[in-house]
């Protein structure tokens, strides 16, 4: 299932929690481990009224000491990895950081980028919190999102996958590898759709609206079942529900069911079929209490 795993960190408290879990993961599957740290952009050396440039003075580059802290960060992370008998390759990147992130994914092969969903504060956030958002939105490599705070109750191989969809394109991209993913380790496999009730207003139309939502909800829950059960799975529950907003729906679901994992496309159905999921992926990253999976749909050949 795994063989490149990807897991930049800023050395923060956030990305040290996520770390335990991500070599776990690494260590089930027996993939290489991947450690990046991004540093700032090489800083412009302008001429002083001294001579030489600014900056050329020992100890008085900022980017040159983050440069120095994210080897120590990648160095103790990879021996921590050791401890595992986890292959690790680190690496210490220059640029903006969901740029470098995303195009060292590509670039690698990984198969996933792990990231928990805030990392240090103040200026520092740069590296990871709001970072990790534009790394759902850009990756073409899944990214798996973890709450530092539940990053400790976490446990590897997952034993309930939660694959919510709207049957669009990209839905069903994420229930194939949310397939895969419980096909691999054995796991539970749940096929949800939520229809968002609320949607429709004063619309008189809404009834009969709500009837062709579900029908639809009914038919992409059928696929992902049939999906999952080609993939091997053995366990699969479907669901079909309604609630005031997909994204409340979704997290009942999580309670109800004790799920492990969320599973699910960065995007819907668009115009009359956004009540179906759209932006629900991106609340998910922020608000779930289990660590969530966003796969985009595959680019066009």
């Amino acid at each position: 299932m795994f063989d490149q795993l990807l897991f930049p960190t800023d050395g923060s408290d956030g990305a040290d929690a996520v770390l335990d879990h991500v070599v776990d993961m690494a260590a089930a599957h027996d993939a290489t481990l991947h450690l990046l740290h991004v540093a700032p952009p090489e800083p412009e050396r302008r001429p002083s009224l001294t001579g030489g440039s600014e900056g050329d003075g020992a100890g008085d580059d900022p980017s040159e000491r983050r440069r120095s802290d994210g080897e120590r960060f990648v160095s103790d992370a990879a021996a921590r990895a050791s401890q595992s008998d986890v292959t690790a390759v680190t690496s210490v990147e220059r640029g903006e950081p969901y740029q470098v992130i995303t195009e060292y994914a590509a670039e690698q092969g990984a198969d996933l980028v792990v990231m928990p969903t805030h990392g240090r504060t103040g200026l520092s956030r740069l590296l990871l919190g709001s970072t990790t958002e534009r790394v759902v939105r850009r990756s073409d490599v899944p990214v798996l999102t973890v709450r530092p705070d539940a990053a400790t109750d976490l446990a590897y191989p997952y034993a309930d996958v939660l694959t919510p969809t709207d049957g669009s394109a990209c839905a069903t991209a994420a229930v194939t590898f949310g397939s895969e993913l419980a096909a691999a380790t054995d796991a539970a496999l749940h096929a949800v759709s939520v229809v968002n009730v609320a949607a429709f207003g004063a619309d008189i139309r809404g009834p009969l609206l709500l009837d062709e939502l579900e029908e639809r909800a009914s038919d992409a829950v059928d696929a992902a079942s049939d999906t999952a059960a080609a993939a091997g799975v053995e366990t699969i529950r479907k669901s079909v529900g309604r609630d005031v907003s997909i994204h409340d729906g979704i997290l009942a679901y999580i309670d109800e069911y004790d799920v492990d994992i969320v599973v699910m496309g960065t995007h819907g159905h668009t115009g009359f079929d956004r009540y179906m999921l759209g932006s629900v992926a991106e609340k998910l990253v922020r608000s779930s209490p289990v660590p969530v999976v966003t796969v985009r749909q595959p680019r066009e050949e």
